[in-house]
């Protein structure tokens, strides 16, 4: 074992920017290239990645310090040093390059993003050169048509992974046209957009020549700086003043990347949530409490209040009858009890999910005979390894078969559109002193039994410590829903927004079934598929619920 520094690497011509988040804490294990500490400029917020893989020792930097390149981040502790550590920086043009464009007798191409003057007189203004970034999408308008700027004048904020940054126009004038809007995805060279006036002399900016970073991955080459890395840079070193002519409506919330990420992900809006970090920045606390108000009714959001029916009967806003108020203390003795955190948080979701989505349930059932004696088998023959293959790691194979066979059940509705997903995460529900949580075994269709089981194993136990992650709960496709270890026939499970189906599963039982000649004793698993009637009709759901109990009698199918 070694420790090593972690340093800031050289992510563009910047001196002392404030750190804004620690992503990180002394015990936690970090892979290469992980994110550490963001930071933010004025124009720019990014976040500093780690070169190495190992265990975080101390913090070398708290919120607010100051830090610029060679500031020392942390100490790592790290096995085999010399095998992890990123290759040396290189910069992105080397000597060749260089010199093969000295001899080119060709005059040189625009940069993109330098104006140029269409047919008709007026202006185009594109995305200039500002890292090897792709796919960045805009978050903020801060011009509108019939604007008078100047160049280098902000236009539009932009957002990866890791960084968000302004985009600069390279000429002045009005514009006649603008040809982007809040939540397109736009390249090097998009236009974005048209202007009356004249081509500034000034060049459009682009990354330094010679841009280098620490956290370069081993398999990178010279010219293959990190996307997120190369845009920070850029965003540091070149960002104009942000002079806009009229201030846009409403400003871009104060947060970091990883803030805003986390936001998108809980559906929160940024716009609507106060601040408590410095000079009013939003901080994952932040975005958790006010998810924690809004799934307890103490606040709700300005979509919340619109879409909201005026009520008449103060039943919930659904015009129902107003809920009993009634002193139990008359009939006899109680014992009040605050209800849990999970299940004031997971109450609120499932009631919004039952009244909100269409449920249609159907019920079936499935000769598992000889997939339960594979299992038992296949326990026996791996006791040694200590991983106990259950049932349910079956269904969960079994189930991403049928999604594979009926997409629409892999799919979340987006307004009027149906998102059909291409990975197949899938998410069970585990029981735990403090209430029901659903861990996600993510990438399932890529995962054999043996080791869906051991993550089952290991996300189950985590849940049962309370120390089941964001992350471990969230981008499920699907959801099994397993009350086999306790008993029970059929139910019909709440589907789990925005997912569209849940499948429940009870205890299974010997029964007689008839094979053309006399009853067998078959093992029959009991399965209750619940649907979103918006998105599945009946005969689909017929067809999955039969196509999976074809799979669990003769598992074989799978290879198919």
């Amino acid at each position: 074992m070694a420790l090593i520094d972690i340093q800031v690497p050289d992510i563009g011509d910047f001196d002392e920017v404030t750190v804004i988040e620690l992503l990180v804490k002394p015990g936690d294990t970090v892979k290469a290239e992980q994110s550490l500490i963001t930071v933010e400029s004025d124009k720019a917020s990014m976040e500093i990645p780690s070169s190495h893989a190992g265990v975080v020792k101390t913090l070398k930097v708290k919120l607010d310090d100051k830090v610029k390149q060679g500031s020392i981040v942390l100490t790592l502790e790290v096995a085999g040093a010399e095998s992890e550590v990123a290759p040396a920086p290189m910069p992105v043009a080397d000597a060749k390059t260089k010199a093969n464009a000295a001899s080119d007798p060709q005059p040189a191409p625009l940069p993109a993003g330098a104006p140029a003057a269409s047919a008709n007189g007026s202006i185009e203004v594109r995305v200039p050169d500002i890292g090897d970034f792709k796919d960045v999408a805009v978050i903020e308008v801060l011009v509108k048509v019939g604007d008078t700027i100047k160049a280098e004048q902000s236009l539009i904020t932009v957002e990866s992974d890791k960084a968000s940054m302004e985009i600069p126009s390279a000429a002045a004038g009005v514009i006649k046209e603008l040809k982007v809007k809040l939540g397109d995805i736009v390249n090097i060279g998009d236009l974005l957009a048209m202007l009356e006036g004249s081509v500034s002399p000034i060049a459009a900016p682009s990354v330094p020549s010679a841009l280098s970073t620490a956290s370069v991955s081993a398999d990178s080459t010279p010219e293959s700086v990190p996307a997120p890395v190369a845009a920070a840079a850029a965003a540091v070193a070149t960002m104009p003043d942000h002079a806009p002519a009229t201030p846009p409506v409403g400003g871009l919330p104060h947060a970091s990347p990883s803030v805003r990420k986390f936001a998108r992900e809980l559906g929160v809006p940024l716009a609507e949530i106060k601040g408590t970090g410095p000079k009013g920045r939003i901080t994952p606390d932040d975005v958790q409490a006010f998810t924690k108000a809004v799934m307890l009714g103490a606040t709700r959001t300005q979509a919340q209040v619109a879409q909201a029916p005026t009520p008449s009967g103060g039943g919930a806003g659904l015009d129902l009858l107003p809920w009993p108020k009634v002193d139990f203390t008359k009939f006899g003795p109680v014992e009040r009890k605050d209800l849990s955190r999970i299940q004031k948080m997971s109450g609120a979701n499932l009631h919004r999910n039952w009244v909100m989505i269409p449920h249609v349930c159907n019920h079936d059932d499935a000769d598992i005979t000889e997939l339960e004696a594979f299992r038992v088998q296949m326990n026996k023959e791996n006791e040694k390894s200590g991983v106990k293959i259950t049932m349910l790691a079956f269904l969960i194979k079994a189930s991403v078969a049928a999604l594979k066979k009926f997409p629409q059940f892999n799919a979340s509705l987006d307004g009027d559109q149906l998102v059909v997903k291409q990975y197949y995460n899938v998410a069970f529900a585990a029981d735990t002193p403090n209430g029901l949580v659903v861990p996600v075994i993510k990438e399932a269709d890529k995962k054999g039994i043996v080791q869906i089981s051991q993550e089952m194993g290991e996300l189950a136990k985590k849940a049962r410590e309370g120390k089941l992650s964001p992350a471990d709960m969230q981008g499920a496709c699907f959801t099994i829903s397993s009350l086999g270890g306790i008993g029970g026939r059929y139910f019909t499970p709440i589907i789990n927004a925005p997912e569209v189906a849940i499948l429940g599963v009870c205890k299974s039982q010997i029964e007689p079934v008839w094979d053309g000649k006399a009853f067998q004793p078959r093992l029959m698993l009991p399965l209750s598929l619940s649907w979103d009637h918006r998105v599945i009709d009946g005969a689909s759901a017929a067809r999955f619920n039969a196509y999976l109990g074809q799979i669990l009698a003769d598992f074989r199918r799978v290879l198919l």
